[in-house]
């Protein structure tokens, strides 16, 4: 690791801490040659495989930014955002895979979504299952009654 004040290369490592519930590292770090200290944050970067072959880093911003073009008018708060942006990404961390598909991205988008907010997630499921005919969403509508009422 390079010194970001002196760029000499040899630095040393002081104390390392887990953060973010240990999918990152915190290093408190010296520089053998100017004496500074510096932190630096070490995580597993987390793949997304596209349909079209592309994979990209995960981002949580961009499922936030999506979840909040669906939410749109709606009474849902930045920090319900957040949170949900936050168990998405949880719970992709939690599969143990370093590249995920992207269905599976947004499958796990939809759970968290549903106990969010239904007209929220009936806008976000008509695009990512690509309804086609006023037939999906009654479909989906009346899964979401039969989850919401249980059995009879």
């Amino acid at each position: 690791m390079h010194c970001p004040f002196c760029r000499h290369p040899d630095t040393r490592v002081i104390d390392s801490r887990s953060t973010d519930d240990g999918a990152a590292i915190r290093r408190r770090r010296s520089c053998a040659e100017c004496g500074r200290r510096f932190t630096t944050q070490e995580t597993v970067l987390l793949m997304v495989a596209k349909r079209s072959g592309v994979t990209e880093p995960f981002s949580r911003a961009k499922i936030i930014a999506g979840v909040r073009r669906a939410c749109q008018g709606r009474p849902v708060s930045e920090d319900a955002l957040a949170l949900l942006g936050q168990r998405v990404e949880e719970s992709i961390r939690g599969r143990g895979s370093a590249e995920v598909p992207a269905h599976e991205v947004g499958l796990a988008i939809l759970g968290p979504l549903r106990d969010l907010d239904e007209v929220a997630y009936l806008r976000f499921a008509s695009v990512y299952r690509n309804f086609a005919s006023l037939e999906d969403f009654e479909r989906e509508i009346a899964g979401l009654r039969a989850e919401r009422d249980g059995p009879a």
